[in-house]
């Protein structure tokens, strides 16, 4: 089976790491013949070289410029795919002349989030909904995803993210980590995000010096890098906070994960909604109970007072309450981790992941 699969960029995020993940299950498929197109020259995945897999750069320059439906339609016509599995909306509009001249089944992928309301005027609803008439099957990483976007219910299909327990087999002895970043005391707290508006960074900074108050016996990580982190770092500086540290972006995440006590993914309602958050998996992987914003996807990875806790949005004082709670009760905290990791095993794993794929390739071609 040939699968061209087409993604914007392979910079960090959820979006390129659920498609490589997935792109390296099947290349242990022999009878998968696999290719993808980037149209921007930013990798930030250096597996993607140890793949196997060809790889075409198309650069969209000027912007508004038609070459990249020529350039994918030629590519197209040389690999000749039995499936173009699309990974953003506009990847999805540059893909549906060839799909529909080379008569090549088009797969689009672009439901990543789940937004809290969409106006039907917005131009990402816009855009989305239009790449749906042409689509034959659409893939959301979540429900709710797919019902924020309005999707077919005759088209749609909810795959969850799956994690690769590989990643967890060469984790860092702890006390090399707590040396690297600097982390003094035996209680730890992390986001894992990056520092852009819809991850609602106040809330997380809020809630910890709210904690800081009372004790300093805990150190906030904050992992990731944005736009917005240079702002941060000199507010809690200002402030004196010597017990949140921001760690930039780091390629040892797992090891670093595996040495806190809570996993923390704070969310702007208003601008964005999670899918299926890589964090999270992240977290409950490593057997981390989870505190998290309610709503979109994260309702169905995360079970409220079992896994973890679901809070309202942009809730410091709530988030705060729970981290203490959480701290104050190592045993309750220990088993909610437990729970989410075997969760994740049984129902986020790589290889459920991959198999669901497979089964949705099977049936579109058959």
């Amino acid at each position: 089976m040939k699968i061209i699969f087409l993604i914007d960029n392979l910079r960090k995020g959820g979006k390129e790491r659920r498609m490589l993940e997935l792109v390296k299950g099947l290349s242990k498929d022999k009878t998968f013949n696999l290719e993808v197109v980037i149209f921007k020259d930013i990798i930030e995945y250096p597996i993607v070289h140890d793949l196997n897999v060809r790889l075409h750069i198309i650069e969209r320059k000027p912007k508004y410029s038609p070459a990249p439906f020529f350039k994918v339609y030629k590519i197209c016509r040389e690999f000749k795919p039995d499936i173009i599995h699309s990974w953003s909306t506009m990847c999805t509009l540059f893909a549906i002349p060839s799909s529909l001249l080379l008569n090549i089944k088009l797969i689009n992928g672009n439901i990543a989030k789940a937004p809290r309301k969409l106006s039907i005027w917005h131009k990402e609803l816009f855009l989305a909904k239009l790449s749906f008439i042409f689509s034959d099957v659409v893939i959301g990483n979540s429900s709710a995803g797919l019902k924020a976007y309005r999707a077919p219910k005759s088209k749609s299909k909810a795959i969850k993210n799956g994690f690769d327990f590989k990643r967890i087999q060469h984790i860092e002895e702890a006390q090399i980590i707590r040396k690297k970043y600097n982390i003094k005391t035996d209680i730890v707290i992390a986001k894992v995000a990056a520092f852009a508006n819809r991850k609602d960074y106040d809330t997380y900074i809020s809630a910890a010096q709210i904690v800081l108050s009372s004790r300093k016996d805990v150190t906030f990580l904050a992992i990731g890098s944005g736009t917005n982190l240079e702002q941060f770092k000199k507010k809690v500086q200002a402030n004196g906070e010597e017990n949140i540290i921001f760690t930039g972006p780091v390629q040892d995440i797992e090891s670093l994960v595996s040495i806190i006590n809570v996993g923390i993914l704070s969310t702007n309602d208003t601008v964005h909604g999670e899918g299926i958050s890589n964090s999270i998996l992240e977290y409950m992987a490593l057997a981390k109970p989870v505190i998290a914003t309610r709503g979109g996807g994260t309702d169905e990875i995360v079970l409220d007072d079992e896994t973890g806790y679901l809070i309202p949005p942009k809730s410091p004082q709530a988030m705060a309450n729970k981290i203490i709670e959480l701290i104050n009760n190592p045993e309750k905290s220990s088993e909610m981790g437990l729970k989410g990791k075997c969760r994740i095993e049984k129902h986020f794993n790589l290889e459920h992941m991959t198999d669901m794929y497979k089964k949705v390739y099977e049936e579109i071609l058959s």
